[in-house]
């Protein structure tokens, strides 16, 4: 197998940041001090004493609300490349762009319709 030499530098940096990585891993376990007590064992969750059972199910609006955000969030993410090539994409990337932004728009509209983000 023959291996770019372009590749070669990223393939040495991927090797030694895993290398760093289960290094330092080992040695903190390795090293680090183990004293369970009951109070390091206790379930702890912001500062609240914990009551009732941890499985408890959570109403479903909850994980479509966080989808949702989770959805809508990563999409701003693929503006940012266009944003700072926006004069050299010229109006192929303008129109491009608006495309997009209206597909996210007509998303929006439509779990707003359906009633996605009403909490009662």
């Amino acid at each position: 197998m023959i291996v770019s030499i372009d590749y070669t530098a990223i393939f040495i940096q991927f090797l030694v940041a895993v290398g760093f990585v289960v290094f330092a891993m080992v040695v903190s376990h390795n090293v680090g001090p183990k004293r369970k007590t009951n109070d390091k064992l206790a379930v702890f969750e912001c500062g609240i004493e914990s009551e009732g059972n941890a499985r408890m199910p959570f109403s479903i609006r909850y994980f479509l609300t966080a989808i949702l955000f989770v959805l809508f969030d990563v999409e701003v993410v693929f503006m940012y490349p266009w944003a700072v090539n926006f004069k050299s994409l010229g109006q192929t990337g303008f129109i491009e762009i608006l495309l997009f932004v209206s597909t996210l728009l007509l998303g929006f509209v439509y779990i707003r319709k359906k009633g996605a983000l009403n909490w009662e």
